[in-house]
């Protein structure tokens, strides 16, 4: 493969062959535009060279150029459209509740609820297409309420796994989706800030834990079941979490799964103060904790429900064809089932 020079690439380029980071993590498929986002990354990550096999089919075209054209997205399912329909409807009601939080007028269960029951059935008849639209984050816009409809995916899926009990599984998506709403009270000044975190900054930030349990408790009046996943998320499988340094099954059994769900949104989205982390590389950080932060048997659901290739990943096979993962084999999650988008000699 030929390198590219970072500094060479601009925004809509598009390539007839994917370009690659490294090995085989993709930066984008064949025929999509490079992204003003896609090259930011680069800059961040400290990467100086791209590698491809393709020549380039559209010059830059600065930064009006299209995100994705329509046959860039032919080789997602064809419902795909739909539910993200639904799925962005579910973020901007969710922004509307947390606006009300913020504002502090609100104090009613009925549209939650009503949400949570919404999602809960896409995450049964979905699931894995709605896994596939937080990988595919580019395509909404990254905010508060975004990350919340998500960890309540990844926090079901895990539920699920685990096989919790029906009301169980609401209660843990309620709490999912509530988690970080302490981080509404923090100043957005210091949640946009560019670099690294002050001790004294990281210290207000991790007030939102306690922060979000009390608007839950308090304000809201939902059970301690519930409010105790804000309370939790942050604490630490060997104690060294915070706020109150709690350890093992000290932790409420929602806690620790949200910390895991809301980890890997974190590193599968786009944040201020943190990289943007391909999906692939988030599931094997999370799998490399060794019972540090995690409790090993909501990692072993989390796998068995996610797969180490995520739905929606792209990757590239021994024999150099390309495909997309659509779904996963809990007994075999090193052999996910596969959609071929290009062959060994890279046809279509």
């Amino acid at each position: 493969m030929r390198p590219i020079k970072v500094q060479d690439l601009r925004p809509g380029m598009v390539f007839d062959k994917p370009v690659y980071i490294e090995g085989d993590n993709i930066l984008i498929p064949a025929q999509v535009p490079l992204k003003d986002k896609d090259i930011d990354r680069l800059t961040r990550w400290d990467i100086e060279e791209v590698y491809t096999d393709g020549a380039l089919v559209a010059a830059a075209g600065g930064a009006g150029a299209p995100e994705r054209t329509p046959e860039a997205l032919a080789w997602l399912p064809a419902a795909e459209e739909k539910l993200l329909r639904v799925y962005k409807a579910a973020v901007d009601k969710v922004d509307l509740i947390f606006q009300d939080i913020l504002d502090g007028t609100y104090l009613h269960h009925e549209p939650i609820d009503a949400l949570v029951t919404d999602l809960m059935e896409v995450v049964r008849k979905s699931r894995n297409e709605i896994i596939q639209l937080i990988l595919l984050g580019e395509r909404v816009e990254r905010k508060v309420s975004a990350s919340a409809v998500n960890t309540l995916v990844v926090a079901a899926v895990i539920g699920q796994s685990m096989r919790l009990a029906s009301h169980r599984l609401v209660q843990l998506a309620t709490g999912a989706l509530l988690h970080d709403v302490g981080m509404l009270k923090v100043e957005r000044q210091l949640l946009n800030k560019e670099g690294k975190l002050s001790p004294d900054e990281l210290n207000r930030i991790r007030t939102h834990t306690v922060t979000g349990y009390q608007v839950i408790s308090r304000d809201m009046k939902y059970p301690e079941d519930i409010a105790v996943a804000a309370l939790q998320h942050h604490e630490h499988w060997d104690g060294r979490g915070y706020p109150r340094h709690l350890r093992g099954e000290d932790i409420h059994l929602f806690g620790r799964i949200v910390a895991v769900a809301d980890t890997y949104e974190a590193m599968v989205s786009e944040r201020p103060y943190r990289n943007a982390t391909i999906a692939y590389s988030a599931m094997k950080s999370i799998l490399s904790d060794n019972g540090k932060r995690f409790d090993p048997q909501v990692l072993k659901a989390f796998l068995e429900s996610m797969g180490v290739f995520p739905i929606g990943s792209i990757v590239q096979l021994n024999d150099s064809s390309i495909g997309r993962v659509t779904a996963n084999h809990p007994q075999a999650p090193l052999r996910p089932r596969m959609e071929l988008l290009l062959d060994a000699t890279g046809a279509a």
